[in-house]
Parts: C-alpha cells; sequence; structure tokens
C-alpha cells in the first residue's frame, strides 16, 4: 500500500509540472498491451471513436498477444484476445507434465468488455467499467473502473481501481473473498467472481510531445502471480512501466516500453476506420445529368400521347434505355411497362452495393428515353428474380432538383416506397438476357485456429465459381476449391462429447489435398404474395452437408421486423467433398423459425429458433451493426438442450464475426464480401447448415431503412 501511495504522488507531481507547459492539441485514445484502451498494460476510461476497428499484437518477454476490438457504439467496446506464454511448464515438466503442465506454450482465449459511463466534460474525467475475460478459466479474468482527464490538450492523467489480476498487487482493501472458478469447461460468464477479492489502485500519464509521439509511465496493480510467480516464465521487479509510442497516423501506433523493472516490450495497433476507404471513394463512370423536357407551348409535337398504340414502343423503349444503361456497372433493365403517364421498370443491379444508386442513373436514363408525357417512373429492384420493393420518383422532381442544396432530402420526401406490387400485364421483357452464365477465379484461403498444439494453421488456393440462370429465379451454381498448400492436419476431439461430428471433424475435409466441391446445387426464388417470398435448394449445401432446403420470408414493407420459417434434409457428405454421403452415415432434419427486427443507427437483431444438426433444439441470437459503407460487425451466441459437459470445451458456441464489402478494399463498385467469424472453440451443439443465399440477408437492404439509409447516393 504503502508503494501506491508513494506512486500516487509521484504522478500528482509530474502531472503538475507537465500541466504548465502543455499546449492545445488533440490526443486520441491510445491501445495497451492487451488491445484495449488505455496506457501500456492498465486500462484508461476513454473509448476509441464509434466504429472503430482496432488490430493489435503485443510481445513482452514470453508473453505474446494478438487482439481484435471494436467500437460497437460510442460507448461500448468489446475485445476478442488470443494469449501465448512461452516457458508454461518449465518448473514442473518433468516429472509433472499432466493436464495444464502439459504446455511448453500455453494459449489462452479472452473476451473483454468495456462501458464508459461517463464521457470527459470540462471538469469531470472520462469513467470507463471494464471486464476482462469475463467468461474465461479465471487466469486473465479482472474488473476496473478507470478514470481520465485531459489537462491542456497534451496530458492525460488516469487512475483506476482493479480487482482480480488487476488487483493482485499491493491491494489496498477487499470486497469480499474472490471465489475460485469452477473452470469445468470453460467458456461461461462468471458473474460471482466480478469486483470480488482484492481491489488494488492502478494509474499513469501520457504526455503528447508532438503531434506523432507520446511519453508513457503507469503504475501497474498487476502481479502477474501466475506466469512470473507460480511458473518463473520471467522476473516481475517492479510496478513501474513506461515507454513512447509513435503515431504517424491515426490508422497505426507502435509502441516500445521497458516493463516490470527488466523486460522489454513491443506493440503495434492498427486502427481501421470505416467510414474511411483505402483507395478513397468508390469510382465509376459519372451519370447522366438530368435531361429536361421541352415545355408545351415550345414544343408541342413532344407532348403528343398517339406513340403509345405503336406496336413494339415498350420493345423499343427497352432497347433504348438498355443502350443508355450499358455504361453502368452491372445494371440490366430487365423489363418495361408504359401504362398512361407511367413507366414502370423491373431490373437487376450486381454491382452497386446501394440500391439507391442504381435507381437515380435507371431515373436519370429514363430522362432520355421515355416521351414527355411521361411523368411517373416506378422502378422495382429484381434479387434472384424477385421482386424486392418499388420506388415511385416523379420526373418533374429529378428536373427541378437536381444540383440544388439538399437534393437528396428533398427528393425522398417527393417520392414513394411501396410493396413491389403484381407484374402489370402489359410487361414487356428483355429475351436477351436468358439464359445467364457466370464464372470466375479467385484466391482462396482455409484456417484452422486456436488448436492448442499449432493455433494458426493456413491453407491458400483458388476458387473457381460458375452460376447458370436459366430463367429469372431459376439458378444452377457451383463452386470447386483446389487448395495450393497443405498445413491443417486433423486432431481429435478432446472432450469425448457424445454429440455426432457434425462440425469437430470438419478439419478431416480441410486437409484433403484433391479438389472439393464446395457447393453444387439448383436453386429456384420467387415473390410467392405481397411481402411473401420463398427459396427452395437442393443440392451439395456446403463442404459437409447436400440435400434440399425450403424457406419462406415474410416481410411486410414499411414495418421494421421481418418472420421467416427453414426447413432442410440433409446428409453428411465424405470428407473429400466430391459426391459420396456415405462415410459417416448421418442424416438428419433441421429447421427454425426466425425473427428479424431493426434497430436504429443500423443494429439488426436476429433470432433462430429450431433444431440443430446434431439433432439439440435452442435458439441463436445475433446482434449486427452495420455502417453505411457495407461494413458489418456483430455477435452470436446459441443455448441449447445439450449440456455444457456434453458440449465440450466452450459449454455453449458463441463467437463475433465481421464482414467487409470489396468495395471498401478497391475503390469500385462490387457487392461482394469478404467476412471473419473468430469462436472461442467450433464444437458440434448449435450448429447450423449453411445454405447459401437464405432470403433475408438478400433482401435487406430493398426495405424503406435499407433504400433510405444511403439515399443521397441517388445523384452519383
Amino acid at each position: 500500500m504503502a508503494q501506491s501511495q508513494r506512486f500516487i504522488r509521484l504522478l500528482t507531481s509530474t502531472a503538475l509540472a507537465l500541466m504548465a507547459s502543455a499546449s492545445a492539441a488533440e490526443m486520441r485514445p491510445s491501445v495497451n498491451m492487451i488491445g484495449n484502451t488505455g496506457l501500456i498494460d492498465m486500462p484508461s476510461g476513454e473509448m476509441q471513436p464509434d466504429g472503430f476497428l482496432t488490430l493489435d499484437k503485443s510481445v513482452m518477454g514470453p508473453i505474446f498477444r494478438y487482439a481484435l476490438a471494436f467500437q460497437f457504439t460510442p460507448r461500448l467496446t468489446g475485445t476478442f484476445r488470443y494469449i501465448g506464454i512461452r516457458n508454461w511448464n518449465d518448473r514442473f515438466c518433468p516429472p509433472d507434465c499432466d493436464g495444464v503442465n502439459g504446455f511448453d506454450t500455453y494459449y489462452d482465449r479472452n473476451f473483454d468488455v468495456s462501458y464508459q459511463i461517463l464521457t470527459e466534460g470540462r471538469y469531470r474525467p472520462a469513467l470507463t467499467i471494464g471486464l476482462q475475460d469475463f467468461a474465461g478459466t479465471g487466469i486473465n479474468s479482472a474488473e476496473y473502473v478507470a478514470a481520465t482527464k485531459t489537462f491542456g490538450g497534451r496530458l492525460k492523467v488516469t487512475a483506476g481501481l482493479g480487482f482480480g489480476r488487476l488487483g493482485s498487487y499491493d491491494p489496498l482493501f477487499s470486497l469480499g473473498t474472490r471465489p475460485k472458478v469452477n473452470l469445468g469447461n470453460g467458456g461461461k460468464p462468471n458473474p460471482n467472481q466480478w469486483f470480488r477479492g482484492d481491489a488494488a489502485l492502478f494509474g499513469g500519464l501520457e504526455y503528447a510531445v508532438n503531434d506523432k509521439w507520446t511519453a508513457k509511465v503507469e503504475y501497474s496493480s498487476d502481479d502477474y502471480r501466475e506466469e512470473a510467480g507460480i511458473r518463473g516464465t520471467f522476473d516481475r521487479a517492479s510496478p513501474v512501466n513506461f515507454g513512447v509510442e509513435y503515431h504517424p497516423n491515426e490508422t497505426f501506433r507502435f509502441g516500445a516500453y521497458y516493463m516490470y523493472g527488466n523486460q522489454i516490450a513491443l506493440n503495434l495497433a492498427i486502427s481501421v476506420n470505416p467510414a474511411q476507404r483505402p483507395a478513397g471513394n468508390v469510382r465509376g463512370p459519372a451519370p447522366y445529368p438530368v435531361l429536361d423536357r421541352p415545355s408545351p407551348q415550345a414544343n408541342p409535337g413532344a407532348w403528343v400521347t398517339g406513340w403509345t398504340e405503336n406496336a413494339g414502343t415498350n420493345a423499343n423503349l427497352l432497347t433504348a434505355l438498355q443502350n443508355y444503361l450499358d455504361r453502368d456497372f452491372g445494371v440490366k433493365a430487365e423489363s418495361l411497362d408504359v401504362t398512361g403517364n407511367t413507366v414502370q421498370v423491373r431490373y437487376r443491379s450486381t454491382a452497386y452495393d446501394a440500391p439507391s444508386q442504381a435507381m437515380g442513373r435507371i431515373s436519370r436514363a429514363l430522362t432520355y428515353v421515355m416521351p414527355a408525357t411521361i411523368e411517373v417512373f416506378e422502378l422495382v429492384p429484381l434479387v434472384k428474380g424477385m421482386a424486392a420493393a418499388k420506388v415511385v420518383i416523379y420526373r418533374s422532381n429529378l428536373e427541378k432538383l437536381e444540383g440544388t442544396l439538399g437534393e437528396g432530402s428533398a427528393l425522398l420526401v417527393r417520392s414513394r416506397i411501396e410493396d413491389s406490387g403484381a407484374a402489370p400485364a402489359g410487361l414487356t421483357r428483355n429475351t436477351g438476357l436468358y439464359p445467364l452464365f457466370y464464372w470466375g477465379l479467385e484466391p482462396a484461403t482455409q484456417s484452422r485456429l486456436f488448436d492448442p498444439g499449432d493455433p494458426l494453421q493456413v491453407d491458400l488456393g483458388l476458387r473457381a465459381t460458375a452460376s447458370y440462370e436459366v430463367a429469372p429465379g431459376l439458378i444452377f451454381s457451383g463452386t470447386l476449391l483446389q487448395m495450393l498448400t497443405h498445413n491443417i492436419t486433423s486432431r481429435p476431439d478432446p472432450t469425448f462429447s457424445p454429440l455426432p461430428p457434425v462440425r469437430s471433424s470438419s478439419s478431416s475435409y480441410q486437409e484433403v489435398k484433391s479438389p472439393a466441391i464446395e457447393n453444387l446445387t439448383a436453386a429456384y426464388y420467387a415473390r410467392l404474395a405481397p411481402a411473401l417470398y420463398g427459396r427452395i435448394t437442393a443440392g451439395y449445401l456446403e463442404r459437409m452437408y447436400g440435400g434440399i432446403s425450403a424457406e419462406m420470408l415474410w416481410r411486410p414493407e414499411g414495418r421494421p421486423w421481418a418472420l421467416g420459417v427453414e426447413a432442410n434434409y440433409v446428409a453428411q457428405r465424405d470428407t473429400d467433398s466430391m459426391f459420396g454421403v456415405g462415410q459417416f452415415d448421418y442424416r438428419v432434419a433441421t429447421g427454425h423459425v426466425s425473427g428479424y427486427l431493426k434497430l436504429a443507427r443500423g443494429y439488426d437483431l436476429q433470432l433462430d429458433v429450431g433444431r440443430y444438426l446434431a439433432r439439440d433444439i435452442g435458439a441463436t441470437l445475433t446482434l449486427t451493426r452495420e455502417f453505411a459503407n457495407g461494413w458489418r460487425v456483430g455477435g452470436f451466441a446459441t443455448l441449447t438442450n445439450v449440456s455444457a459437459k456434453n458440449f465440450g470445451e466452450g459449454s455453449f458456441d458463441k463467437g463475433i464475426f465481421l464482414e467487409i464489402p470489396i468495395n471498401w478494399m478497391v475503390g469500385r463498385p462490387s457487392q461482394a464480401t469478404r467476412s471473419l467469424v473468430l469462436r472461442p472453440i467450433l464444437r458440434d451443439g448449435g450448429a447450423r447448415v449453411f445454405v447459401p443465399n437464405r432470403l433475408y440477408p438478400l433482401l435487406k437492404d430493398y426495405d424503406e431503412r435499407g433504400i433510405v439509409s444511403d439515399w443521397d447516393r441517388v445523384w452519383k
């Protein structure tokens, strides 16, 4: 306790001295050695900017860490971390080389969450409460309250109170007895430990030398009891850490430190802002300007209506429209109908990720094609042949508003978003579009993560894809995978779970060296009734399962919610992922009822209730945040009637995921995405079959919120 008081006095005197020389500047919150916002090894009271994603790699003596943190809201941060501790069993093996002492390097996965109770004000500090490794083994678990105040723009002072491992050095007092963790299979929150037991002070200073260099000093309340005390992986000789950080821009931060009296440490943090594209804005051809109609007085002939009775008028207009659209990325007019003063265009857009952008380009092309008497433009986007919505835009508003201040919002309030409705009887179709054939070849990866024997196994290869759309909604498609490297090895399930190996056998598929059919399916999509959509898919649905899947989705226009139901009957495929299904002789019927709810600020909630691949019954809850540029970040958890003991390590299925649009990286129009799913461990309980192109993800951007969210791109 005396050491704590001496260090607090030192911090206070140093802070007062630095405050005298501090000048105005802005200090970005920094990232500590465990990937959270903080000092060096200790947390702080700050948050990263909303939506930022931070990747962190740190090394201190025998301890190395990888972390992924996401600022899920302005006040809420979630962090996933993977830790390795070398020389783990040097003191015990031999002779004791069993159990936890069987590892030369000990690996552990952590989930953290922190919430900012108070933002920094003129007089008050930022105040954050946090839980570290709140569902883990207890080795890294800690809780804290931290406050940070900025003085003069260059100096930050942090003080906090820690519990768990953050209360292990020179504690001030105790709040009851901190119970030992009943490890079991791990993976479950340990609320009976939170903010219990010894409590200790920590704190530190950050000083911005200039806009690229920061100096730090901290007093650590982490005794490293397991790593330094029990196992002797390093010598913790002092609670004081200090160092410098170089941050040339908001993306990169590199730190070098002298820690715990004898350890040199390095830290690299990479922060990604979803609102900024590495390649700049999405590039593409400029849209046509709106072509104003002449007045009836200036050109009476342009306003005659007899042309509507001419045979082949719709077909000629459809051809002319497509000629204008051919300069755009992947916009095809599939059909057209003119009735009175209204034209309806049904189209598909395969490149623009914002529905409004394709709508704006079609609307402006129509001003060149449609006679002056056509005032109402009805635009109906088609997804896999399904009419997803109808947007009604008035031509006179396009003419009046283009180039005016607030043109996007002004056009929106003068337009309508409706249910697509039935196709007009006089619809003229573009007969030259079908059949459609697409193919592609792209790099491919497959990985096996967090295996205690080899935590990072990655293979590289090539993936060939092909799609043949015979008619709107009837699609034959397939994917062939050939790995070029072979680093993934199969490992037995160490938990001896009685569940069938519906997912735990996945590495047996990944280690196959010959070409593998990832999927090979026939699918049909249709709008069955107003707001009701259907899908049926048959064939090899994914790498491990083949069978048949049927789905219906009810999505009322103008409502923030939707309901779906899905039924599947599948057989487990042979590990070579070719045409056999006899190796496992496993067949199962699965199905789910799903509810979808769109919340404010891009948050989506999904609840799936039903039967899973291992014949267990339960529910999956998924929370996702989607940004205007297509980034999606979220987490999920599944609880079924499988006990933690039978589930095995991890106790229940859970994880986080990240989906990044390709156009964010390459700066060209594209609807393709790349995704990453991080699970503590992949087990058999709570497993679902992966069905390509489920209905809700296909249609979610074509309701009112999806169209309105980026409506300003209607003019781009």
